[in-house]
C-alpha cells in the first residue's frame, strides 16, 4: 500500500520544478512588461510632443544604421557633479559622449527606437576617502525620427550623494539635427533634463549639450582645389615643408595626431597688451592667448581630408586647460596641399552660445590656418612645425585680426616630432669662430663625445641677489645629423664623423628666471617676477678640451625681431674624474651696456651625470673573473656528471648536504639577478653604461652559465638523492631477507627438536 502510494506520488512531485520554473517565468515576463510599461508611459508623458513613439520589432538590427558614437561637450548640471567647487576650474573636462547601443526598426519606416548610453565627464570626487567618480552614465530607451532629426529617450543613471549613498538619477534626453548628411556648420544639440522633483536629492540642474557629428555622410564644403588657393596668401613667410611621404607615419590622418599638437603663438610687432593685440577670438575676453592645439574630429584617408578642433588657451602648457570654453575654439576642416607641403584648414566660430550650448551654431568660416613641417631648421627656427593664421575680414571689420605665426615647441621636438629628412642650416659659424677662444689641450683628460648623452644638461642661473632661475640646454644638431632627442637614448654616432677638433653644434636653451622682488627681469623685458625665456644657439664643440662656445638668438617680445648679439660659453668637466666637477657656463650680451637690449651675464651651473669609467673597467674586470670561475664550474661538474654515469655504485656514498648547499649556492645569484636576463631591462642599463664596454651583455652571459651551472648541479643532487633512496630500499630488502632467513632457520631448528 505505501509502495503504491509512493508510486502514484512521485509524478507529481517531479512536477513541482516544472511549476517553480513556470512560476520564475511568468514573473519575470509580468516584471519586464510591467517596466516597459512604466518605461513606455515615462516615454509618451515627456517625449510624444517631440518624437512620437511607434511598437518596435522584438530583435534589434543586426548592423546599426547610425553612428554609433558621437562626442562632444556640455554645460550644466551642478548638482550631477555635487556643486564641488572645481567643477569648472580649468583641469576639469566637461565632455560628454553618445554610444548607440542597438536600433530598433518600427511600424513607421522613418522611426527608430534606440538604446542609448550617454557618459558625462564629471569632477573627480573623492567619497569619504573611497570612491572616486569622475564619469555618470545614464541608459536611455527612446526614439529617433529619420527626417526631422530629433531624438527623445528617457532613462536612469547612477551616481554619489554628498553623504556617500547611492542615488539613481531619472532623466528625459532631447537631441535636434540628427541629419543624414552634415558639413562644417553642423551640430548636434540637446538637453537632459531630470525628471525628479527640485527638492529630491536625484534632482539636478538641466544640462545642455553640443556633439560633432562623426560619420554621418560628411560633406567637405570649404576645402578643394579651389579653396587650397585661399591659403596661398597666409604661406608667404612660412619655410619649404616636407612631403607627406617624409613623415615618419606617412599617414595623412596621423598629423593632427602626432606627438606635437601644442603650438606657441608669435604676434607681430605692436603687440604689447590685450588692448592692442589682434585676438582672434572674442575681443571680450580680456586677454590674447599664447597657446593652439589641434584635435582630430574626423579623418578621410584617402580624399587627405579631415575635420579639426582649433582650440586655444593662455598659460604654460594646452593639456592643464581641459574645460572646453566655446568662444576659445574653432571648428575647422582642412585638406592636405601636395604642391606646397602643407594643411590648409578652413575655421569657422561657435555663435548662438549667449544662454547655453543647445542653440550653438557654427558660422562666421573667415579663419584660416596652413601648417607645413619645414625641411630646413636654423637659428632663425628649429621647431618641427610651423604655420600661420589669418583672417579673411576687412581691416575695418570686427572679425578682423592680424597675421599670426604660431610654431611648436623646441621642447617638444621628440619622438615621432623630429623627421629624418630635415636638416639643419648653419649661418652663425664664422661669427662663433671670432668670437670664441681657443684654449689649450690638455692631456690625459677626456670630455663627452658630442653625441652623448651628457650633452643634454638641467640647469640652475643665477642672476644678482634676489634673482634666481633655472633650466635646461639640449642639442639640436651635430654637423649634419640631427640629435636624438629622446632623453633616455644615446644618439648614434655616424660612421665617418671625426671627432677629433671643433664640430660644428646647434641648441637649444629654455631659462626661466624668477625674482624675490619687482625689480626688472634679467633681460630688461617687462617688471613680472616670473618668466620664460628660449634661445637658439649655434657654435662649436671640442670634445678634446670640454669646451663649447656658441652664439645665440632670442626672439624679443615684439616676436618679428631676433637678438643675435648673445655669446653662450659652456665648460664640461673631464670624463676620469672620480667626483667630476659641475657643467660652468654664462650667457652674455656683446652689446654696449647702454644699449637697451643689453643684460647683465648668466651664471650658469649644472650636475654633470658622468659615467665613472675606472668603476666599469673594474666591472669589466670582475665580470670577466666572475665568468672564467662559472665556466671552470660548468666544465666540473659536467665532468661529475659524467664521471657517475659511467661509476654509478659511488652515488649513495656522496654527501646530499654538501651537494643542497653547492646546489642553493647557485641557485641564489640567480634568483636575486633575475631581471638580468630579460632584454628590455638589458637596453635600460646599456644607455647608461655604453662607453664602458657590453657590461650587461657580460652580466647576461653570466647569467646563462650561471643557469646551466645550477641545472648541471640539480642534476647531480637528483641523481644522488634517487641512488641514496634506491640504496636504503636495498638495504631494507636486504635486512628484512637475513631477518626473515634468520627466524626460519631457528624456527625449523625448534620443530626438530
Amino acid at each position: 500500500m505505501n509502495s503504491f502510494a509512493m508510486t502514484n506520488s512521485s509524478p507529481k512531485w517531479h512536477s513541482l520544478p516544472w511549476f517553480f520554473i513556470l512560476f520564475f517565468l511568468s514573473a519575470t515576463f509580468l516584471f519586464i512588461s510591467v517596466t516597459s510599461s512604466a518605461s513606455q508611459d515615462t516615454y509618451y508623458e515627456y517625449c510624444s510632443s517631440t518624437v512620437a513613439g511607434s511598437n518596435s520589432k522584438e530583435f534589434p538590427l543586426p548592423k546599426l544604421t547610425f553612428p554609433r558614437s558621437h562626442i562632444g561637450y556640455y554645460t550644466g548640471g551642478d548638482n550631477l557633479h555635487t556643486q564641488n567647487s572645481y567643477s569648472y576650474s580649468p583641469t576639469f573636462s566637461n565632455s560628454v559622449s553618445l554610444r548607440t547601443r542597438a536600433v530598433h526598426e518600427t511600424d513607421n519606416p522613418d522611426l527608430f527606437k534606440v538604446d542609448l548610453s550617454l557618459t558625462f565627464r564629471v569632477s573627480n570626487i573623492y567619497y569619504q576617502d573611497r570612491h572616486r567618480r569622475n564619469s555618470v552614465t545614464f541608459k536611455l530607451q527612446g526614439y529617433r525620427s529619420e527626417p526631422e532629426g530629433n531624438l527623445c529617450a528617457v532613462g536612469t543613471g547612477f551616481t554619489y550623494s554628498k553623504e556617500d549613498y547611492l542615488l539613481k538619477l531619472s532623466a528625459v534626453l532631447k537631441l535636434s539635427n540628427l541629419t543624414k548628411s552634415t558639413n562644417i556648420t553642423s551640430l548636434i544639440t540637446g538637453t537632459l533634463e531630470s525628471l525628479s522633483s527640485d527638492n529630491k536629492d536625484s534632482y539636478f540642474d538641466p544640462i545642455s549639450m553640443l556633439l560633432f557629428p562623426h560619420q554621418m555622410n560628411y560633406k567637405y564644403s570649404y576645402v578643394s582645389d579651389v579653396s587650397k588657393d585661399r591659403c596661398s596668401s597666409g604661406s608667404d613667410h612660412l619655410p619649404k615643408g616636407l612631403s607627406l611621404s617624409s613623415l615618419p607615419t606617412s599617414s595623412f590622418c596621423s598629423i593632427v595626431t602626432r606627438a606635437v599638437n601644442q603650438f606657441n603663438l608669435k604676434y607681430s610687432g605692436g603687440c604689447v597688451s590685450a588692448k592692442n593685440c589682434s585676438n582672434p577670438l572674442d575681443k571680450n575676453i580680456g586677454y590674447v592667448p599664447n597657446l593652439m592645439s589641434l584635435s582630430k574630429i574626423e579623418c578621410s584617408e584617402d580624399k587627405e581630408r579631415m575635420r579639426v578642433l582649433v582650440q586655444f588657451a593662455n598659460g604654460s602648457s594646452i593639456h592643464y586647460y581641459r574645460h572646453f570654453s566655446a568662444n576659445m575654439a574653432l571648428v575647422g576642416e582642412g585638406s592636405w596641399d601636395e604642391s606646397k607641403n602643407q594643411l590648409c584648414i578652413v575655421a569657422c566660430r561657435f555663435m548662438g552660445m549667449d544662454q547655453s550650448f543647445s542653440d550653438a551654431h557654427l558660422g562666421d568660416c573667415s579663419t584660416m590656418l596652413s601648417l607645413r613641417f619645414p625641411a630646413v631648421w636654423s637659428i632663425r627656427g628649429a621647431s618641427s612645425i610651423v604655420g600661420q593664421l589669418w583672417s579673411e575680414r576687412s581691416v575695418n571689420e570686427s572679425a578682423y585680426f592680424d597675421n599670426i605665426m604660431f610654431q611648436s615647441g623646441s621642447n617638444h621636438m621628440q619622438g615621432d616630432a623630429v623627421v629624418s629628412g630635415v636638416k639643419y642650416e648653419y649661418s652663425k659659424i664664422d661669427l662663433a669662430r671670432k668670437s670664441c677662444s681657443n684654449p689649450a689641450k690638455t692631456k690625459g683628460k677626456v670630455y663627452p663625445n658630442a653625441f652623448s648623452h651628457e650633452m643634454r644638461f638641467d640647469m640652475s642661473v643665477k642672476i644678482s641677489e634676489g634673482k634666481m632661475g633655472w633650466g635646461y640646454s639640449t642639442p639640436i644638431s651635430v654637423d649634419n645629423q640631427l640629435h636624438q632627442y629622446s632623453s633616455y637614448m644615446e644618439s648614434e654616432e655616424p660612421a665617418n664623423f671625426n671627432s677629433s677638433g671643433p664640430v660644428n653644434i646647434s641648441y637649444h636653451i629654455g631659462l626661466t628666471t624668477y625674482s624675490s622682488n619687482s625689480t626688472s627681469s634679467p633681460f630688461n623685458t617687462s617688471l613680472k617676477l616670473q618668466e620664460s625665456f628660449e634661445i637658439l644657439a649655434e657654435g662649436l664643440y671640442d670634445a678634446e678640451t670640454g669646451i663649447l662656445c656658441m652664439v645665440g638668438c632670442r626672439t624679443l617680445d615684439s616676436n618679428d625681431y631676433l637678438d643675435c648679439e648673445i655669446l653662450v660659453n659652456f665648460e664640461f668637466p673631464s670624463t676620469n674624474k672620480r667626483n667630476s666637477d659641475p657643467i660652468k657656463g654664462t650667457i652674455q650680451s656683446t652689446r654696449e651696456k647702454i644699449d637697451n637690449l643689453y643684460f647683465e651675464v648668466l651664471n650658469l651651473t649644472a650636475n654633470a651625470y658622468y659615467r665613472d669609467q675606472t668603476s666599469i673597467r673594474r666591472m669589466d674586470a670582475e665580470i670577466i673573473m666572475v665568468l672564467i670561475s662559472t665556466t671552470l664550474s660548468c666544465v666540473f661538474v659536467g665532468l661529475q656528471l659524467f664521471h657517475v654515469k659511467r661509476h654509478s655504485h659511488v652515488l649513495p656514498f656522496t654527501s646530499l648536504v654538501m651537494l643542497s648547499i653547492l646546489t642553493l649556492g647557485y641557485m641564489i645569484p640567480l634568483v636575486l639577478n633575475f631581471e638580468a636576463l630579460f632584454l628590455g631591462n638589458y637596453r635600460q642599463q646599456r644607455i647608461f653604461l655604453n662607453s664602458g664596454g657590453w657590461i650587461e651583455a657580460n652580466e647576461v652571459t653570466v647569467r646563462m652559465v650561471g643557469m646551466v651551472v645550477f641545472l648541471f648541479q640539480f642534476r647531480l643532487l637528483h641523481r644522488t638523492w634517487s641512488a641514496r633512496r634506491g640504496e636504503g630500499i636495498r638495504r631494507l630488502c636486504g635486512l628484512l631477507r637475513r631477518g626473515f632467513s634468520l627466524w626460519f632457520y631457528h624456527y625449523v631448528q625448534l620443530g626438530l627438536q
